[in-house]
């Protein structure tokens, strides 16, 4: 089976980040265990390559993370509590975070030198097989299965790496790695180049890449050759830029709402919207509303 055959079992989660942002929120808790109502953002990004056929998470960690293993390692303590006290259905809550087929895998990044060095600790795991790339803190809403399922999707009938995608205003468009291309069907994109963070006039779309990447084995000896890019650090868009002179690379625009919850108001955004669909939350939160509304505060 050549490498570009075999399917995507594995995940690469970037949480080593220190998440400046939100201090002093993160100070001692890592920003993907920030909650959106009752589940922390890695878990979210968790089930979304469960959803995808991923089998290994691989979670490419910092200091002061312990917090992320903690939660997807068994609660002894937690669970002997909730089931003398009767709590059966929080009790399976706990105990089914994750499916008992996948299996977690963490890995330390000594020094934080960007996404791209990241994605390189990850070799050893990965190794030479396709795999994804999931950043927590771009939370994506998209039913029934999540994002990466639909660009999974695109990698099996095209066998080559695939870049999650959405338009953006070009007001904001320093702030992500922008794609050049062709757009080549309703939401899929051939890409032929990338710039990461170009200045308005310099972009050459609004078309950015968001938090979701499905990457053949190639790119870690592209990272190994890729120096220090914008901000310092080894920028993975180089890489995938390196990428493109050997290999062709698709873009996916998902088909979702993506929720920057690495920014403040983002986060906000995704607290609500996610509250709305809440099973238990959503008529009395929206109650709640109402009542600030009729006492105009909103």
């Amino acid at each position: 089976m050549t490498d570009h055959a075999r399917p995507i079992r594995k995940a690469v989660f970037p949480v080593a980040g220190m998440g400046t942002r939100f201090l002093p929120a993160t100070k001692a808790n890592p920003k993907e265990m920030l909650p959106i109502v009752d589940k922390p953002l890695v878990q979210y990004a968790a089930e979304e390559a469960v959803k995808a056929g991923v089998e290994v998470l691989v979670f490419v960690t910092g200091r002061n993370k312990r917090a992320i293993p903690d939660h997807f390692d068994k609660a002894y303590e937690l669970e002997t509590e909730l089931e003398a006290r009767g709590k059966a259905e929080l009790l399976n809550t706990v105990r089914g975070i994750l499916p008992s087929h996948v299996s977690v895998v963490y890995i330390r990044q000594s020094e934080a030198l960007g996404l791209g060095h990241a994605v390189a600790c990850a070799r050893p795991v990965v190794g030479d097989e396709p795999f994804a790339v999931i950043l927590a803190d771009d939370l994506i809403d998209a039913d029934p299965d999540g994002g990466l399922k639909q660009m999974v999707d695109l990698y099996e009938r095209q066998r080559c790496s695939v870049l999650g995608l959405e338009k953006v205003p070009i007001e904001e468009i320093h702030r992500y790695g922008v794609v050049a291309g062709e757009q080549i069907a309703e939401a899929t994109w051939d890409v032929a180049g990338l710039v990461e963070k170009p200045p308005r006039e310099k972009a050459p779309s609004n078309v950015a890449v968001v938090g979701r990447y499905i990457l053949t084995p190639a790119i870690f000896d592209m990272i190994g050759r890729t120096g220090q890019g914008a901000g310092g650090e080894i920028q993975l868009t180089d890489a995938i830029a390196a990428l493109l002179e050997h290999e062709r690379v698709l873009g996916w625009e998902l088909q979702g709402k993506r929720h920057d919850c690495g920014d403040k108001l983002g986060y906000l955004k995704a607290t609500v919207e996610y509250a709305f669909k809440h099973e238990e939350l959503s008529e009395p939160f929206r109650e709640y509303l109402r009542g600030l509304n009729d006492a105009g505060l909103i």
